[in-house]
């Protein structure tokens, strides 16, 4: 639910390719369920939609991207969640990371195939016992004449077995936090797929480094800068997540107004009784309004301006309309949701996935308050 964004191409182009990605989505319908049931990555629909630039949407054409702006981001993530596609959002995340601080040399290696699907990109960020603190990490980076030896576990890492190249966050020695770009080919890398409850077709792994020699140049940004270029890309890629619960709730809704529409129950249908259309008013409701700040938010990044508090808002609200709508929509259609062959329980586990992943709601709320209560105005309020 697309309200208020600015495409590069206009509407025209939203609608037109929402539409192409609907026609992809039911041509693999059957295979798409299948590797969500076994936490299977769909690589090969993955790199059709890397061919078409929807792996790539903030990346320039000269890279095999899209060329557009957050705008267009938004869409793509938002219709991949609500067609059942695989997200590109990790893979974006990476491209930001790319064209906000990635040397020339580091954008010609990776970024054309990272934004058309061809290369698979990880982030390998958590660590068990670090919680949301990145000053936490134990994952060391100790200078060897012009290299860094890169020691470590990682865990929670989406797509970290599939990745040809994941981005660790270490603390390098005399520097502090450090990102650094790591070939997962490399000796002393080595993974473990994991079994998450949700986002199946982006399964996670836990990431071991023992040891691996990386070269200076695989450092992104500068040595010491990895809250900057976390927290750049983090204030963003949270638009991605609040997409992609949108398009869960859209999924949610349009599922339960069908059935509501087509189940009669005595002698009227489920829709024409006054509690099921106040339901169906307040998910609309929750729904409109988080696509709103969502919309709010992308204009304020493609401006150039600082989102961090817009974006956070913004997820909050998809938490919170996602949440509504998937349960409140489970109590509607009752029984008819219980069963595998629909969507229900894998939307209840990805919404909650994106409940803690990329920003737990928690972590949004408390930042969001520590913005208001420092606020001379209360955050515009007197």
């Amino acid at each position: 639910m697309y309200l208020d964004l600015n495409f590069v191409d206009g509407q025209s182009w939203a609608e037109k390719t929402a539409a192409k990605m609907r026609e992809l989505a039911v041509e693999h319908c059957e295979q798409l369920r299948d590797c969500n049931r076994t936490g299977t990555f769909p690589a090969t629909i993955y790199r059709e939609m890397g061919s078409r630039g929807w792996v790539g949407p903030v990346t320039p054409t000269e890279f095999g991207g899209l060329g557009g702006r957050i705008a267009e981001y938004c869409l793509v993530c938002e219709e991949a969640a609500k067609l059942n596609l695989p997200s590109p959002q990790i893979s974006v995340q990476g491209q930001q990371w790319l064209l906000r601080w990635g040397t020339a040399d580091q954008q010609a290696r990776y970024l054309g195939g990272i934004a058309t699907g061809t290369t698979i990109f990880s982030e390998s960020i958590s660590e068990h016992g670090s919680a949301s603190s990145l000053r936490d990490l134990k994952t060391k980076a100790i200078r060897d004449g012009t290299d860094w030896i890169v020691t470590g576990e990682k865990t929670h890492v989406n797509l970290g077995h599939q990745s040809d190249v994941t981005l660790v966050y270490a603390n390098a020695e005399g520097y502090g936090l450090t990102a650094f770009l790591v070939d997962t080919a490399l000796p002393g890398v080595t993974s473990k797929q994991t079994d998450p409850v949700g986002l199946r077709m982006l399964p996670t792994a836990d990431m071991r480094f023992d040891g691996v020699r990386i070269p200076q140049d695989a450092v992104l940004g500068e040595p010491g800068l990895g809250m900057d270029t976390f927290l750049t890309t983090f204030n963003v890629s949270r638009l991605g997540n609040a997409s992609e619960l949108i398009g869960y709730a859209e999924r949610a809704l349009a599922h339960g107004i069908s059935y509501a529409q087509s189940r009669q129950v005595g002698q009227s249908m489920v829709a024409e009784y006054q509690g099921i259309q106040w339901t169906v008013a307040d998910l609309y409701a929750s729904l409109f309004a988080a696509s709103l700040s969502r919309d709010h938010a992308a204009h304020i990044a493609d401006s150039g301006r600082d989102p961090a508090l817009a974006t956070s808002i913004a997820k909050k609200l998809a938490i919170d309309a996602a949440e509504r709508c998937v349960n409140d929509v489970f109590a509607l259609i009752g029984s008819y949701g219980l069963y595998e062959n629909t969507d229900f329980a894998q939307l209840m586990s990805d919404v909650k996935v994106y409940r803690i992943a990329g920003g737990s709601l928690e972590v949004l709320r408390n930042f969001i308050a520590r913005r208001v209560l420092k606020s001379d105005t209360y955050g515009a309020m007197r």
